[in-house]
């Protein structure tokens, strides 16, 4: 399948070509999958604590396929496994999609579960993706995902621009933007979803040197896809004045450098009438003030 050209239109912060072209010279190597692997493990946990059966269900992100054994068996009939990356998903068993997370190309309420795995972080409008996450589940759905935080890669992030600055008096931003914890549960709500969650979890990775970092990114198909990216290479002097700065601030006494991923997990549901709702206000049989043995109010 090949999907459409993006529209021209407002300027973006994501060149989600370039991000499909990069995601389509992954081999899926389970070496450097490690942060979609624990995405995918996080993802299988939450679903299991969920004590219902789904005919259809979708999982954006797939890319190579791994997760459809993680997931608890017998929970869902029919899983559809959808990536922007054709060289990817390729690889992947079953009934598989290329599709673009910015435009899905389904009706209304087609699947009871719809699960994106570490997938939403380039989506430039991510209020829009998520209203079109709604319209596709049926009522009563659910939407589950993991995406990295805002705190991933912030000791990257610093030496970056603290390098750059030094050697050339000027920085670019080369490590994107991601959604902070205290957003996202807005996001869920202001894309009509009821019952939203929103929480955090914090993965350190540990390095013998930060090159290390950069190679797997770079085998993540993860280096920066930002639409106002530099064009030329970075120069070699702020690459060694990054790495040194990364040993500095960061490094052990081993002289190990850790790297920080978080990962904000979401949880929200298609609205339906059964679902449990708020007690309309003042409406409690017991009070407080006299539970706690305090005066009535005057």
């Amino acid at each position: 399948m090949t999907l459409p050209e993006q529209s021209s239109g407002p300027r973006r912060l994501f060149d989600r070509t370039l991000l499909r072209q990069r995601r389509n010279r992954l081999t899926g190597a389970p070496a450097a999958e490690f942060l979609f692997q624990e995405a995918g493990t996080r993802l299988a946990e939450r679903l299991a604590d969920v004590r219902r059966r789904f005919q259809t269900a979708l999982l954006l992100g797939a890319r190579a396929g791994w997760l459809l054994g993680h997931l608890p068996p017998g929970q869902i009939e029919t899983l559809v496994q959808a990536d922007l990356a054709q060289g990817l998903i390729q690889e992947a068993a079953g009934p598989r999609l290329v599709l673009d997370e910015e435009a899905l190309p389904f009706g209304p309420e087609r699947f009871d579960l719809i699960l994106a795995c570490a997938s939403l972080h380039w989506v430039n409008d991510l209020p829009g993706t998520l209203a079109q996450i709604r319209y596709a589940l049926r009522p009563d759905g659910l939407f589950l995902a993991a995406m990295p935080g805002g705190r991933t890669l912030q000791e990257l992030r610093q030496v970056l621009l603290q390098a750059e600055a030094e050697v050339t008096g000027g920085a670019a931003p080369r490590v994107a933007p991601l959604v902070e914890l205290r957003d996202a549960g807005g996001l869920l709500q202001r894309a009509g979803f009821a019952l939203p969650i929103a929480d955090l979890e914090t993965l350190t990775v540990t390095y013998r040197e930060p090159l290390r970092l950069l190679a797997d990114l770079r085998a993540m198909g993860e280096t920066s896809c930002l639409a106002d990216r530099p064009r030329a290479p970075m120069r070699r002097a702020v690459l060694a004045r990054a790495l040194a700065l990364y040993r500095e601030l960061h490094g052990d006494a081993a002289g190990r450098v850790p790297a920080t991923f978080e990962l904000v997990m979401l949880s929200g549901w298609k609205p339906d009438p059964s679902q449990p709702k708020a007690a309309r206000r003042g409406s409690a049989a017991a009070s407080l003030a006299n539970a706690f043995g305090l005066p009535p109010e005057a």
